[in-house]
């Protein structure tokens, strides 16, 4: 039973927020090194029919498409796909791809400045390669992504490499793994979704992404739900950077009192809320039958069933568990449409 005052406290930390959704990995048609398919105006008209109200547009390579006349702050946010190898751990990542999401377009080049190992060009028609770095390295260049108060994305991670052991997919907390790819029914996602929560498992704090990454027209098959401010990308930013985003087209709103979605906090004496409502009309149909799942580190907590068409709320008590997270399934099409990140217990 949740209560009009734990209903409220929800509601008091969204407060003035608007549920978005959109595309966090793709790539458009801007020239140079860019191997989309579509132009940046193509991008915009397919949005609207799709009814999607933002794509993080990563082209490799450059940063010209953050700066042709097309580009709208808040239906596009800027940054990079770039592939690295890792030398010391050559043998078990060849190569790897991460993507790197950022509030304004000029923080790219000062982030690109800062390593050298890009051999960034410089300018808005500059360009950058694929470097090699060590595995501390990278993780110097996962903080200062973070520094310049953007998102690491560790994105298609089961389909570019190839490893046994998942903390090799591993290389900070509080970064993002591509757990929904190109389709929520897709095989790509049912391997990415069984390494992130065997990552959750080995007491990894990662938050689980989705990304279509069909160089092509944009798709809403894997699609990010945010609460954000305004639609511009520095109030997208200030929450997927926290991790309080779901990973599918449904919004998942969770706290443990002022602690939301992808943070962490002491659960002793403490009680779990949660929303969750604004279906994306892709995976809204009155006549199917919808279901919350509750779940910790030991598995299914509860069940609930939900409906499309209205806000559906949960509280209980927190226990001692490692950490709480969501997910919304289509029972009707028996599909995964909604991973909620989880609260981790600091215990």
């Amino acid at each position: 039973m949740t209560t009009a005052q734990e209903k409220q406290h929800l509601l008091s930390l969204y407060e003035g927020c608007t549920a978005f959704h959109g595309e966090l990995h793709d790539h458009s048609a801007s020239g140079g090194t860019s191997d989309g398919k579509c132009t940046l105006a193509q991008w915009t008209a397919r949005l609207a029919e799709l009814k999607m109200d933002f794509a993080a547009i990563l082209d490799h390579r450059q940063v010209r498409h953050m700066y042709l006349p097309e580009w709208k702050d808040g239906l596009f946010i800027p940054g990079t796909e770039p592939g690295t190898k890792i030398d010391d751990c050559a043998a078990r990542i060849p190569h790897m791809h991460y993507n790197i999401l950022l509030p304004e377009r000029g923080e790219l080049e000062k982030l690109l400045a800062e390593f050298p190992e890009y051999e960034f060009t410089g300018g808005i028609e500059g360009h950058f390669i694929y470097p090699t770095f060590t595995r501390e390295r990278f993780g110097q260049l996962i903080d200062a992504v973070k520094a310049h108060g953007g998102l690491f994305v560790h994105p298609h991670p089961k389909q570019l490499m190839d490893s046994d052991d998942p903390c090799d997919y591993w290389f900070r907390d509080e970064t993002g793994i591509e757990v929904f790819y190109a389709d929520m029914a897709s095989e790509f996602t049912r391997k990415n979704y069984a390494l992130w929560t065997a990552l959750l498992a080995a007491g990894k704090r990662v938050w689980a992404c989705a990304g279509g990454d069909l160089h092509a027209q944009a798709t809403d098959k894997a699609m990010t739900t945010v609460y954000a401010e305004e639609k511009s990308a520095k109030a997208y930013l200030s929450h997927l950077r926290r991790g309080d985003f779901t990973c599918g087209s449904v919004g998942v709103r969770m706290c443990m009192g002022d602690t939301l979605s992808g943070g962490h906090c002491a659960f002793a004496g403490q009680r779990l809320a949660l929303c969750v409502d604004d279906f994306h009309p892709s995976v809204a149909d009155p006549a199917h039958e919808y279901r919350l799942d509750l779940l910790n580190e030991n598995g299914l907590v509860l069940s609930r069933s939900l409906r499309c068409t209205q806000a559906n709320w949960l509280a209980i008590d927190a226990q001692d568990c490692a950490f709480y997270r969501a997910e919304v399934v289509d029972l009707t099409r028996g599909l995964r449409i909604a991973v909620g990140n989880p609260i981790w217990n600091d215990r």
